[in-house]
């Protein structure tokens, strides 16, 4: 899998956007299209935790998890409640975190980010983890990733604890599912350390 090789840096523009000790994929090595429509840009203060409410991967490379789910977002979509979603810029999240604990780029993190509920994303620091947590549980591997992650991100965007959330604090869902929004007193106090 990609990730950090030995003897390979990361762009100058994403280095210190994920701690070195995390595999991290970038938009051009996993092949990301342009924006395909104008996106707002904005400036962080919060941190928000998202699931994909898909079945885990394990199989599957993170390269072909990233081209899917820009495809979906590129285009009109149908949505699992049977909506239709209309055309994203780009990927929503910033952030993904796959099964294996691996993180892929996704939209640009000066760009707010987009969702099929009702708020606006706009200064909020999108990460989504791969997974259905109302049925699935997080992996040991998710776990060292976020544990690592959350409190990093927190740390460089200036984002204190009581601006951590996640998606079901600002809109009425599910997400991030029940499992993973019971960690969320633990990456609080990650971040308060």
């Amino acid at each position: 899998m990609v990730g950090l090789l030995a003897g390979c840096q990361r762009p100058a523009a994403t280095a210190q956007l994920v701690p070195q000790s995390i595999d991290y994929l970038t938009r051009g090595e996993w092949g990301a299209n342009a924006p395909v429509l104008p996106m707002r840009s904005h400036k962080l203060a919060y941190l928000t935790i998202h699931h994909t409410a898909t079945k885990q991967l394990p199989d599957k490379s993170l390269t072909d998890k990233m081209k899917a789910l820009q495809q979906f977002s590129q285009q009109e979509s149908k949505l699992g409640d049977g909506r239709t979603k209309q055309p994203w810029a780009d990927i929503p999240y910033h952030l993904y975190v796959d099964v294996h604990g691996q993180v892929a780029e996704g939209r640009d993190i000066n760009y707010a980010g987009d969702s099929n509920t009702g708020y606006d994303p706009a200064g909020h620091l999108l990460v989504v983890v791969e997974g259905n947590f109302e049925e699935e549980e997080i992996t040991a591997k998710q776990m060292e990733t976020l544990r690592l992650l959350v409190p990093a991100l927190a740390k460089k965007y200036k984002i204190t604890a009581d601006r951590l959330g996640t998606h079901k604090d600002y809109a009425s869902t599910l997400c991030p599912g029940s499992k993973l929004y019971a960690q969320l007193p633990y990456f609080r106090q990650l971040i308060a350390k």
